[in-house]
Formats: C-alpha cells, structure tokens, sequence
C-alpha cells in the first residue's frame, strides 16, 4: 500500500462514507451544498457529469426519492424522478438509476440527454474534471475550457428557475466562467465544502435560480 492511500483510508471523511454506504467521501460534498443551497429543492430529473465512482447519484437518488414525498402540492412536482450519471469511465450500476459511459462534450450525448428525459431538468451537477498535469495555470485553463463546455450544456437542457453545480480550480480563467453564470442564474456563489482535500485548488460554483 502506498503512502497515499495510506493517509487517504485513514481520512476520516473516507471511514464515515464507508460506514454510511457511499463510494466516496465526495458524497459529503455535495450533502454539504444541499445543506447550504437546497440545491435539491423539487428537483425530480437530475443529471450528474463526471460521476464516477457514483457516490453524488447516491445521494441524488435519496434526494429525489425524499422529494417525491415532500412535495405533493399545487406547485411544480412529479409521480417519479429520472437520474442519469455520465463519465467517460464505466459507472458500475446502481439501481432506478441510467449510466452512460461517454464524452459528455459530444453531439451523441445531447441525444443520449434527450432521448432518457424527454423534458428539461431540475437539477445539473458535474465534479467532471481534467487530467491534472500539475501546473497549475494551465489545469486552470484547461479545467475552464471543460466548464464552458459543460455549460453549454445546462443551457441547452436546465429548465428556468433549474439549479447547477460544477467543480471549478481556482485562477485567473474562473472569472470569466463565474460572470457567464451571472447572466444565466440570479444567483452564484463560490463554495469550497469542508469535505475538500487540504491543499486542492479546487472550488465549485453554485448556481441557483436559471432565468
């Protein structure tokens, strides 16, 4: 066993997600925004970029299972929730829940999109992240440039007053990404979860309320 993963298994958000049934501590971050954003306000069709190991559709598929009991009322709500998780690497199954094993980036999967949810989503959240070289201005530009791209995406697929979250690293490019989010969303905050790594440049965006 190598130093690393010696000091990531003594990680005590790792024993905690063991212990809870997620496959990975990521799940903490994303329960971490939820406590802070309610980013799973009424949301029913949820889409999750760069899911592996799959512990963000773990947690989305409690989420929405819960919403199917708590919003019952004259207000946008749905009889059943659709999730679709997609990464360029195998997702191993999980149960009521679409995997897709594609470059998120590509034409096919906007029909691969269209085709599972025949209507436009609540929720969208990508941890998707670029092979880090380990100098850190070019991952910056190279992590935006994916962003951008992912963007496009919530654009084409997030129905108005939807809710995103996307995994950003901190540097001069993300400016330019945050004031994109600003002109679609009537809220953006930059987060970064107590659950993230010492010393990871990374943060994430939460943006609430498309227009």
């Amino acid at each position: 066993m190598t130093k690393k993963s010696e000091i990531h298994k003594r990680d005590p958000h790792y024993k905690l997600a063991k212990k809870k049934g997620y496959r990975a501590r990521s799940a903490f971050k994303l329960l971490e925004f939820q406590r802070r954003f309610n980013i799973y306000k009424r949301a029913f069709y949820i889409l999750d970029l760069g899911s592996v190991p799959g512990s963000w559709l773990q947690v989305s598929k409690q989420k929405a299972e819960k919403n199917l009991e708590l919003y019952k009322d004259q207000f946008y709500h749905r009889d059943h929730f659709k999730i679709m998780g997609a990464d360029v690497k195998r997702v191993s199954p999980i149960e009521g829940i679409k995997t897709v094993k594609m470059d998120i980036t590509t034409p096919e999967f906007q029909n691969e999109i269209e085709a599972f949810f025949e209507d436009e989503l609540d929720l969208i959240l990508s941890d998707a992240s670029i092979k880090k070289s380990g100098i850190k201005f070019s991952d910056c530009v190279n992590q935006t440039r994916l962003c951008f791209k992912i963007l496009d995406i919530v654009k084409k697929n997030l129905k108005s007053k939807g809710n995103f979250v996307i995994k950003c690293f901190q540097g001069e490019d993300l400016n330019k990404f945050h004031k994109s989010l600003r002109r679609l969303f009537t809220e953006v905050q930059t987060f970064k979860p107590k659950s993230s790594r010492k010393g990871s440049n990374e943060t994430y965006l939460i943006a609430l309320n498309k227009r």
